[in-house]
């Protein structure tokens, strides 16, 4: 057996509940409790000590300690100065699509009138501020920025701010460069060298100086915070949920292909292996009803794994719990595993594509047909690849502009459109043992409605009955 064999799950020949077909999925194992143990003392020091709290995080966890923690604006325009022109094209392509498709996104106010004088109305109001957090660890994610930056200023969101980890390898202690000026071209100015848990911390709370260059106030808190991260990240994000808006709790990242006889098998290894990248707990599957097809992917892996760059790291996740290769009886069993598994990323590898797409209820993204591979979204297709992982496509969506805006219905009713209905109202309300809500509506066309012995009679002679 090879290093690199993934392992099977064999669904032919089983008819399965829902519940075990749920079961049956591969899925990482993730040390919710420990994180919690360790974050919710970096969430309490922050909120008491602010800057200077960060600044022993930074410290502790990324070995820098960064004079700024709020990056100045000089930084990031030399950051784009420096930028590699071939880069820097490829980020504004990225830019220009992710926009094109936002900005087709942007949900549309409406109004639905019922009766003379009886409107309900809905907007949708941007959120006012939001912390935009952009991971770094095994690697740096310019993409991410362009992913969260864009739908929310698409939005119409007043207050954007950035955290992301310093980076070692500059000797300001700032965070990456590329970073640094993708942020420039997209016009975002507040940007903190900040990462893990503690910058959720300071997004949550806000956070106060602790030095000269921080001001009294380092970061003002957020209305909402946005973006994926590792299981720290994630869990400071479910721990602060309530104090703020978050987008979602992320798991390690995963992707499913549905694929049939006729997949290219060195293509399917390929993608499997571009996901497996990402870390040692990212989630590679392979669905198919072709036995033939696993073998030859399989044997693929063998070859290709070795030849990568990041090969253990590969290797590691190929061959982790979260990933393996199951087995179907046929396309419609091999959709089934597909929707209970409610991949990230979902790549269609079959021979009639189109047939498959509708049938696909739980998915964060699909990607259709062999010449759509998830890195298309990861950068630059113009869709967004902020998606819910760990199984949550099947209740969640991906990131978008409606992420960044909330719906307010706004109620327009006349006398005529309320007295229509304050009887029925007052009914209601009676039935439900809150005679105030009904007595609050009486009150606008009957002189006593604390009166209840004469309640009809008021009603009646107001034209209310």
């Amino acid at each position: 057996m090879s290093d690199n064999t993934m392992r099977i799950i064999d669904l032919r020949g089983k008819r399965l509940t829902r519940a075990e077909m749920l079961a049956a999925m591969p899925r990482a194992e993730m040390g919710t409790k420990e994180a919690t143990d360790l974050v919710r003392p970096i969430l309490d020091d922050v909120k008491e000590r602010g800057a200077a709290a960060l600044r022993d995080f930074e410290e502790k966890f990324d070995h820098v300690r960064p004079e700024h923690l709020r990056v100045p604006v000089e930084a990031m325009k030399q950051a784009l100065d420096e930028l590699d022109p071939e880069v820097r094209a490829a980020i504004e392509e990225s830019v220009r699509r992710s926009r094109a498709v936002s900005a087709s996104q942007v949900p549309q106010d409406f109004h639905t009138d019922l009766a003379p004088g009886a409107r309900v109305a809905e907007r949708w109001i941007p959120i006012q501020r939001v912390g935009l957090y952009v991971p770094g660890g095994k690697a740096v994610y310019p993409s991410s920025v362009i992913m969260n930056v864009v739908p929310a200023q698409t939005a119409g969101v007043e207050s954007l701010a950035i955290a992301t980890p310093p980076s070692k390898a500059t000797a300001d202690g700032l965070p990456d460069k590329t970073i640094l000026a993708t942020c420039a071209i997209l016009g975002v100015d507040e940007v903190y060298a900040v990462g893990g848990a503690q910058a959720i911390a300071m997004f949550a709370y806000g956070a106060r100086g602790s030095e000269p260059q921080d001001g009294e106030v380092l970061c003002e808190p957020v209305d909402k915070i946005t973006g994926p991260g590792n299981i720290f990240v994630a869990t400071a994000k479910s721990m602060v949920s309530g104090i703020v808006g978050i987008d979602a709790v992320a798991g390690p990242t995963e992707i499913a292909i549905i694929a049939d006889a006729g997949a290219n098998p060195s293509w399917v290894a390929a993608d499997l292996i571009g996901q497996a990248e990402h870390d040692e707990l990212a989630g590679s599957v392979l669905i198919t009803d072709s036995e033939d097809l696993a073998k030859q992917v399989q044997a693929s892996l063998d070859q290709r794994v070795p030849r990568t760059e990041h090969a253990e790291r590969v290797a590691t996740s190929l061959t982790g719990r979260q990933s393996g290769i199951i087995l179907t009886d046929n396309l419609d069993q091999s959709i089934d595993a597909a929707n209970a598994y409610a991949a990230e990323h979902l790549e269609i590898q079959t021979a009639d594509a189109d047939a498959v797409v509708p049938r696909i209820k739980n998915a964060g993204a699909i990607f259709r047909g062999p010449y759509s591979p998830v890195p298309l979204g990861d950068y630059m297709s113009g869709s967004n690849h902020v998606l819910p992982t760990s199984g949550t496509a099947r209740f969640a969506s991906g990131l978008g502009v409606h992420t960044f805006m909330k719906p307010v219905e706004v109620i327009e009713y006349d006398e005529e459109g309320l007295k229509t209905l304050a009887a029925r109202i007052n009914t209601f309300a009676v039935s439900e043992d809150l005679p105030a809500h009904g007595e609050c509506v009486l009150s606008r066309f009957i002189k006593d409605p604390y009166d209840k012995a004469t309640i009809k009679q008021q009603e009646e002679q107001a034209g209310l009955r």
